[in-house]
């Protein structure tokens, strides 16, 4: 099973790029994490509907096909470190790739939001692109350490 975050936007300060690859090289070979970053649609003078509709094509062509879809969304499921420790255990029974969808500035279309098996919300705030990467993934491998009974996670 692959683990890959999927975002929008290729530029981000180092870091979070040098803190994101931190927690990406702790997953063990068997679960790899990888960041699929597409390019943001050039703002000028297109609509919301617009961007958002073109980085959708782009992301869809960047993730693995009949990959398990989770959208990140300030409307989604809010879960604790054991809840997502507990769905990271259901998500390996499955045996599919699993996809992370990170938007845009203006968040993901609704159509490829309908697409979702699943929505998850990872906090209440707004957080900045580039920080959403790695808590994502500091989030995943405190979740998988919190599955493996390494000592990573404490209580």
């Amino acid at each position: 099973m692959r683990l890959v975050i999927a975002a929008v936007g290729q530029r981000q300060p180092a870091w979070a790029d040098a803190a994101y690859e931190d927690f990406a090289k702790r997953f063990p070979s068997d679960v790899p994490l990888t960041l699929k970053a597409v390019k943001a649609e050039p703002r000028g003078g297109k609509s919301a509907e617009q961007l958002m509709a073109a980085e959708a094509q782009r992301l869809e062509a960047a993730v693995p096909k009949g990959a398990r879809r989770v959208i990140l969304d300030e409307r989604g499921t809010r879960m604790t470190t054991v809840d997502l420790a507990k769905r990271f255990e259901f998500w390996l029974g499955d045996g599919r790739d699993l996809v992370f969808f990170i938007g845009g500035p203006d968040g993901l279309d609704p159509a490829l939001k309908a697409t979702a098996d699943e929505t998850l919300r990872l906090s209440d705030l707004t957080l900045p692109h580039a920080f959403v990467r790695v808590f994502l993934a500091e989030a995943l491998y405190r979740a998988w350490s919190l599955r493996n009974g390494h000592p990573y996670h404490r209580e």
